[in-house]
């Protein structure tokens, strides 16, 4: 199945997306880093997702394709949930999916809370709790100076720093070369950088809505995750949603669409339908 590059405008911002396939609609989402996209976190995945499914994955305001902020903070968790939301509203009408990695999880939760229309959510790796900055996520987060930090720093993402290839690198390394982005990205994740987590908190509000409406959660999360550790994210984020169910995935870091893809592919097939 071919996904397509496309454009649209919310809130005066240029918003990058790939869509394909048909079927029930599920809008993903990507989490925050150097250099991510919506490629970067799910490639691997998003062309067997879109042989199933109506896809729409969207680079976050700040990042891949998506145009950039104009003003502070670039940082900004209300507004991803808008576009998130602004998103939905071009899905074809009736009941619908999201899945969010990392942070796109916590939006993911944040967004299903909002509305009506998500049903079914799938997290991996996902934050949304207040748990202490990690060194692996501080290391992250910090703008790097050249493929070789970069590279460092990626290697914790992961269970086996084998798995981050040349590819990978470059990728990332050619969006943080585009013009005044690492600027743009030293701002945006500017020390410090606690304060980026505790944004992402999913609230209160956020759980009583999920748990009222019976929203149906999937959660799948790598038990060598140092960036995010499951004890303190998904572990924590499941005991307000007694009805999600969780999957460890032993052997597996934080990129867990990339490193599992078999095995993010099976949850997504088996909660989505």
């Amino acid at each position: 199945m071919t996904l397509e590059s496309r454009h649209t405008k919310i809130e005066g911002y240029d918003v990058h997306y790939w869509e394909g396939g048909n079927g029930f609609s599920v809008l993903m989402l990507h989490g925050v880093g150097p250099g991510t996209s919506i490629m970067g976190n799910f490639e691997p995945a998003m062309a067997p997702l879109a042989e199933r499914y109506h896809l729409v994955a969207s680079d976050l305001i700040g990042f891949g394709d998506s145009g950039r902020k104009t003003g502070q903070p670039y940082f900004d968790v209300d507004l991803w949930v808008r576009q998130g939301l602004a998103l939905l509203d071009m899905l074809p009408d009736g009941p619908c999916g999201i899945a969010g990695h990392s942070m796109g999880g916590a939006l993911s939760l944040k967004i299903a809370a909002a509305s009506d229309r998500i049903t079914h959510v799938l997290t991996s790796s996902t934050v949304g709790t207040s748990y202490d900055l990690t060194p692996a996520l501080d290391a992250f987060w910090s703008l790097p100076a050249d493929r070789d930090e970069l590279r460092a720093a990626m290697a914790d993402m992961v269970a086996d720093p084998a798995a981050v290839t040349d590819a990978m690198i470059e990728g990332r390394w050619d969006l943080l070369a585009q013009d005044g982005y690492a600027d743009y990205f030293g701002e945006m994740f500017k020390p410090p950088r606690q304060r980026y987590i505790d944004a992402g908190r999913v609230t209160d509000a956020d759980f009583e809505a999920l748990n009222a409406r019976g929203v149906n959660i999937a959660m799948i999360h790598g038990t060598e995750d140092k960036p995010c550790p499951v004890d303190r994210t998904t572990a924590e984020l499941s005991k307000r949603l007694p009805d999600a169910r969780v999957m460890l995935v032993e052997n597996c870091g934080h990129n867990l669409p990339r490193e599992s893809t078999q095995t993010y592919l099976a949850t997504a097939f088996d909660l989505f339908g």
